[in-house]
């Protein structure tokens, strides 16, 4: 065993090895994505922050209904935004977010972005797009046209030194800005350049960037700060947060947040652009207009932008491979809203964790005794890290699940091997030589320690039991053939199942009788315990069964139960040509004595000293008083069981050991009226009764030691 141990460790340090490997290689990451995906599919739900969100969005019904009905094409002026925004400030909309670039100027002439910058004006808190990026832009300065953020972030310089790869997309060297009849009145200008992770799916974005000096938030995060009250104009930047307005947001090494989707596409509600401008116009025009319900929009979040396929921003997320990208920044304000941010684990928890679970697999599979075994813990152990991925992100912990499964499935594996080499031909070897003439319960507990048994007969302390059924052959033959080999099953089984569940060996079956013993072929430091408890259990089996087998056999069935414990020799018994796994020893011989000394006494289970004494009065019960049995001189004190242990000890056992005492101490007459006071429903207090009454009556010379001669078996 502790080889095994041994070497499964071994197995479970090679497995983790081979995940380490992995992880270098890039196909861990390739493979944990997809079961990130699959958890933010599962577990998106909507929070209470998800109503203040509203899209409007410029979808392929908006491009045709423009260009059938208004003779629209691609692109729209830009005064249809301005209907948009003065629809939003009409109901009383909080911030618009406008997820569109205006980098070039109309081309319907100036006048167009004139009045889209005066609509903006009119709004008031409104939040325009900017595009970062590194070397393709219109301009590597801040415009002069353009209103700085007042905001700073603190800690920047310290967090870029000790993130130096990060640098590069932190800090963006060149930028895109709106024309300039629109920069005059923005609120807050907004980055709108994302990096999808190395697969291409957008599962995080960056909350700011910086461009020459200046911080320019991603747009989702810019909607929120555009809402606070009262304004926030700095937050700081520690090793692994942003700390902003009383939140802790988590970032990872590249600086980016890891969003928590909401939901499917349409979670936010969503309404096409023309509806909001059909709106507009009809109300000014004194209509109907399509939107009836004007506070909608009322105090709301309001994210504008594209989800026409042929505008070209629909991009891959773990919730669908065509999410809108207006949807994305409302996931993010959605997260900066609520607060319920996701953070990435502890690296050193996680490995580990696949440590711990990579060694686990590997050293139960390798000490496994059957392939059922390991079935069991391949079936228990495998499903763990998924599991744990699924309670982590509900605790919003992104917990990696495919280092801890391969390393599981790499343990078992490796532990599945050491199992075969070390000890897998071993029991084939046992199983094919033993299986004609030992039963398959021993064959079992040899072959799960071959060292442990010493096969030949060996000398060692047993506990014994010996079972028989009361006047047997009196409703026996009342039975047909059929019908008593029913019952024997039924009686045979319950009692052998709680026999093998208490750990006991089967010696044989004669007839109605059982044979069993404890401590062999494996030792068992609790045998006697093991043995009184499997007696108590099997006389309240038959008892429970006791009105059925009335009714099968028309009398009411017995069992008298005999235990002893003493020294025998166990092991191979027979012929050259056929072996049984026994025992032989007066310790058997007495546990059989004890079992028919029931009838004497009027009692159903007799348990010797020598088994009573190594139980440590952990059971109720009694003493009953001692006995010479057919065949020994020497006297042995029994005891009976009344319960199990940890039962209250039974009503009849004080005035029982009361009334013995006084026999055992010769006050005959007391000791008769001490137990005729008991002996209603007790038959051994009745038969002491008898035996004292007459020791009375004769007398001064009367004399008892007290010891129970029986002159048969």
């Amino acid at each position: 065993m502790n080889k095994k141990i041994v070497y499964g460790l071994l197995a479970g340090v090679t497995a983790v090895a081979l995940v380490a490997l992995l992880n270098v290689s890039g196909l861990l990451a390739r493979w944990e994505n997809p079961t990130a995906d699959w958890r933010a599919r599962l577990l998106a739900r909507p929070s209470p922050a998800t109503e203040q969100i509203k899209l409007i969005l410029l979808d392929q019904y908006s491009l045709d209904w423009a260009s059938q009905n208004l003779g629209w094409s691609w692109p729209w002026p830009r005064e249809a935004y301005a209907v948009v925004l003065d629809y939003l400030k009409r109901c009383g909309a909080k911030i618009a977010i406008f997820d569109v670039l205006y980098t070039e100027p109309s081309a319907f002439g100036v006048a167009d972005d004139e009045a889209l910058g005066a609509a903006i004006e009119r709004f008031g808190s409104f939040v325009g797009a900017v595009f970062l990026g590194q070397t393709t832009a219109q301009t590597t300065t801040w415009p002069d046209t353009a209103k700085p953020n007042a905001f700073v972030v603190n800690g920047l310089d310290v967090w870029l030194n000790a993130h130096p790869a990060a640098a590069t997309e932190m800090v963006a060297t060149a930028a895109a800005f709106p024309v300039p009849e629109l920069t005059r009145a923005t609120a807050w200008l907004a980055n709108v350049r994302e990096i999808p992770d190395e697969d291409g799916v957008f599962r995080r974005a960056i909350p700011f960037r910086m461009f020459d000096g200046q911080v320019l938030p991603s747009l989702g995060f810019a909607g929120w700060l555009a809402g606070l009250e009262p304004p926030v104009a700095s937050a700081t930047l520690t090793a692994d947060e942003l700390h902003v307005a009383g939140l802790k947001v988590p970032l990872d090494a590249s600086g980016r947040l890891i969003l928590k989707f909401r939901g499917p596409s349409g979670t936010h509600q969503a309404f096409n652009a023309v509806e909001v401008i059909q709106s507009e116009l009809r109300l000014l025009e004194g209509g109907s207009p399509p939107l009836t319900d004007d506070s909608i929009f009322k105090d709301k979040w309001v994210v504008f932008g594209f989800s026409a396929p042929g505008l070209k921003d629909l991009r891959p997320t773990p919730i669908a491979p065509d999410y809108p990208g207006p949807e994305i920044y409302a996931t993010m304000l959605d997260n900066m809203l609520e607060g319920d941010f996701l953070r990435e684990a502890s690296p050193v928890a996680v490995w580990a964790w696949i440590f711990a679970l990579a060694l686990l697999a590997a050293v139960i599979a390798s000490v496994a005794r059957s392939g059922w075994h390991s079935g069991l813990a391949a079936l228990i152990l495998l499903p763990l890290p998924t599991i744990a991925g699924l309670l982590a992100w509900q605790a919003g912990i992104v917990w990696p699940v495919a280092g801890a499964s391969v390393g599981v499935l790499l343990g078992l594996l490796g532990g599945g091997i050491v199992n075969y080499v070390l000890e897998g031909r071993q029991k084939t070897f046992i199983k094919g030589a033993f299986k004609h003439y030992l039963s398959a319960e021993v064959i079992e507990q040899i072959v799960r320690d071959p060292n442990s048994l010493k096969l030949g007969g060996e000398r060692r302390e047993l506990t014994i039991f010996f079972s028989d059924l009361e006047g047997f052959s009196s409703f026996s033959e009342k039975l047909s053939p059929e019908e008593l080999t029913k019952l024997l099953n039924d009686y045979l089984t319950d009692m052998t199942d709680i026999i093998m569940d208490e750990g006991g060996t089967l010696d044989k079956y004669v007839g109605d009788a059982i044979v069993a013993f404890w401590n062999a072929p494996l030792p068992q430091a609790d045998h006697a315990a093991r043995a009184v408890r499997a007696a108590v259990r099997c006389q309240r089996r038959l008892a429970e069964r006791r009105e059925e087998y009335m009714q099968r056999t028309g009398a009411t069935v017995r069992m008298r139960i005999g235990l002893n414990t003493g020294p025998v020799v166990v092991g191979n018994m027979g012929s050259a040509r056929r072996f049984d796994y026994t025992m032989l020893g007066d310790a058997a011989n007495l546990a059989s004595r004890l079992e028919g000394a029931n009838k004497a006494l009027g009692t159903y289970t007799m348990v010797a000293e020598s088994t009573w004494a190594l139980t440590q009065n952990a059971f109720p019960g009694r003493e009953l008083g001692q006995l010479r049995v057919v065949g020994r001189s020497t006297p042995v004190r029994v005891f009976e069981p009344l319960g199990l242990a940890g039962e209250p000890p039974s009503s009849i056992s004080a005035p029982f050991a009361a009334a013995l005492a006084l026999a055992q101490a010769r006050r005959w007459a007391e000791a008769a009226q001490a137990f005729t006071a008991i002996a209603t429903d007790d038959p051994v207090a009745k038969k002491y009764a008898t035996k004292c009454d007459a020791l009375a009556a004769a007398g001064p010379n009367a004399t008892w030691d007290g010891v129970w001669s029986l002159t048969e078996k």
